[in-house]
């Protein structure tokens, strides 16, 4: 039921601390902060003021590699960051080389791989993976079991509803050649995704096109279309009162 509190951990001014946690060398912790049982705050993790973490959370993990990765590399990360005022729920895992900017909401069971980004105002839904090499912007909403593959990104005010699942290897593990063609999903600027829709890889959704639910992307989408389908395809255009500059 013991803490372990490095010694050479900084810990803020009236920052709490559950039981069981172990907070690791030189992390750094900010005031006001509330940290909850059985946590693990890797060596060299910087946090910063009024952010709670929850139960069971790990923040800092260094990446396993699998002798088949094709993404994982060999690396020397910087230790994990998270800004001011966010909120990391139960089970959360961040990896080392994070960063997320201020006041995120990171749900109960996601995990956020190495060398990805967040902006800040920034909705991570329960149970979303983020793989590594990702930019996620600002002011997004990445709902319940939505999958972010390596190498994409995310620009500001997008929207991704729940179990969206994205793709990196249209060879799907097999021959050498995918090695030189992993490419992840780019989702512009107000670009919204609906319901359980699937965008294959190295594809664009444009700024403020809409991805109707349960649609297949197999093609870039135009700025401002809605798409519908299997294949998508262009169904009539974004409602002006739903365009991002109308907001």
């Amino acid at each position: 039921m013991k803490n372990f509190i490095d010694p050479k951990a900084k810990l803020g001014k009236k920052v709490k601390v559950g039981y069981s946690t172990i907070i690791g060398e030189k992390a750094q912790i900010g005031k006001n902060c509330i940290i909850g049982n059985n946590v693990t705050i890797y060596p060299e993790t910087k946090i910063g003021d009024n952010v709670r973490i929850d139960d069971n959370t790990v923040i800092g993990k260094k990446p396993m590699k699998a002798m088949r990765s094709a993404t994982t590399k060999e690396q020397v990360l910087p230790p994990a960051r998270i800004g001011n005022n966010c909120i990391i729920g139960t089970s959360v895992v961040i990896y080392r080389g994070t960063v997320l900017g201020d006041k995120i909401l990171v749900a109960d069971l996601s995990t956020i791989r190495e060398n990805v980004t967040i902006g800040d105002f920034t909705i991570v839904g329960r149970g979303v993976a983020i793989e590594n090499f990702c930019k996620i912007g600002s002011n997004c909403k990445l709902e319940t079991n939505v999958y972010i593959t390596a190498y994409s990104k995310l620009e500001d005010h997008c929207f991704i509803s729940p179990c969206v699942a994205t793709s990196n290897d249209n060879y799907m593990g097999r021959s050498k050649e995918r090695f030189k063609h992993y490419k992840g999903v780019t989702v512009k600027k107000g670009g919204r995704i609906g319901l359980n829709a699937t965008i294959l890889p190295g594809k664009v959704i444009g700024e403020d096109s809409q991805v109707a639910a349960g649609s297949v992307v197999t093609k870039n989408t135009p700025s401002g279309k809605t798409v519908l389908g299997v294949p998508a395809k262009v169904v009539r255009d974004v409602p002006e009162d739903q365009l991002l500059k109308n907001q």
